[in-house]
């Protein structure tokens, strides 16, 4: 996978064998609640799992090709998992049987999946170029949109807003008011296509993360979203493309943090304001790194190509210092 950065810290092997939540790729993970996690894989299974426990709690089945994305509203009983054959799914935790909803009207891959905060609405993204709003409850497309060209990588909501920010194989990254669905922000083209993004709590800024090789690319890049052209910094230091940018949950007391996830094999921590890499995890034999979720300021969680889901440790005892703690 390249050659890794040698302050890289690469993973020891004291870490827990859980019993594997997939038996293929693992594309996508989120946080459920304080001890679940909801994760998407080439198997074409939805897995809610107990990370602390280490056990299945439901394997949901539904889609037919491997899930792309999986959302959900934390502490909600509400699931949603989107895949390459696409449709997007609605689950409940009480009743994992079947379905609870099906979302039928994208011709390609869906990409983009973001539910809003209150459960009500879903929005999807697809390689079909268009963006939908669904209602939740019926089951019912509320909107359309189609851009030609803007084939869809991912879609966040921005909390506390009626907004959802999206990238594109493009390279542009789009904010479209859901209540009419119409775009009513675009952030500067980047050089490389742009796979991911995350919007911070309190709804200010936004996290991409791009594509590229080599180190060219490869970037986490934070924007202002209340200044349309404005680039915050650029976080700097994976070689091979960076599938997944997230903001950590901090105390008050402590710097807000920026974790990153890259096909390079490796986690890193930053300091979000200041761009400086603070610690790098290199997880060996993982292969590419998918996908990250956060479970609390401590515990991360990081979906692998090749060994399954991996929960990480974040601990600050005489400096930063980030482990793996158990497998699965």
């Amino acid at each position: 996978m390249g050659k890794l950065q040698s302050k890289g810290r690469r993973s020891a092997s004291l870490y827990r064998q859980f019993g594997r939540a997939h038996e293929d790729t693992v594309t996508a993970i989120t946080t459920v609640n304080s001890d679940l996690c909801l994760s998407g894989g080439r198997d074409k299974a939805v897995v809610v799992y107990d990370w602390r426990a280490g056990s299945v709690k439901q394997r949901l089945l539904g889609h037919d090709r491997d899930v792309t994305k999986v959302a959900c509203v934390y502490g909600s009983s509400r699931l949603f998992s989107a895949s390459r054959d696409k449709r997007a799914l609605m689950w409940n935790l009480q009743d994992s049987s079947r379905p609870a909803q099906e979302f039928v009207g994208h011709d390609l891959v869906v990409n983009g999946l973001a539910v809003s905060p209150d459960g009500s609405s879903l929005c999807t993204g697809s390689r079909d170029n268009s963006v939908c709003l669904w209602d939740t409850e019926t089951g019912g497309c509320l909107n359309k949109a189609t851009i030609s060209r803007n084939l869809v990588t991912h879609l966040s909501w921005i909390p506390g807003s009626a907004c959802v920010v999206q990238t594109s194989e493009d390279k542009i990254i789009r904010v479209w008011d859901s209540r009419g669905l119409q775009v009513v922000q675009t952030l500067p083209p980047k050089q490389y296509i742009q796979v991911h993004c995350d919007a911070s709590q309190d709804g200010r800024y936004c996290l991409t993360s791009s594509n590229g090789f080599g180190g060219e690319g490869c970037e986490a890049t934070l924007w202002d979203l209340r200044q349309t052209s404005k680039k915050v910094c650029e976080y700097r230091g994976h070689l091979q493309s960076t599938a997944c940018g997230l903001f950590l949950p901090t105390s008050t007391a402590a710097s807000p943090l920026v974790a990153t996830s890259s096909h390079d094999c490796s986690v890193k921590i930053w300091n979000r304001d200041s761009a400086a890499c603070l610690v790098t995890l290199c997880l060996d034999g993982a292969g590419p790194l998918s996908s990250i979720a956060a479970c609390d300021t401590t515990s991360l969680l990081c979906a692998s190509f090749n060994t399954g889901i991996h929960l990480l440790k974040l601990t600050s005892c005489g400096g930063l210092e980030l482990r793996e703690a158990a497998r699965f």
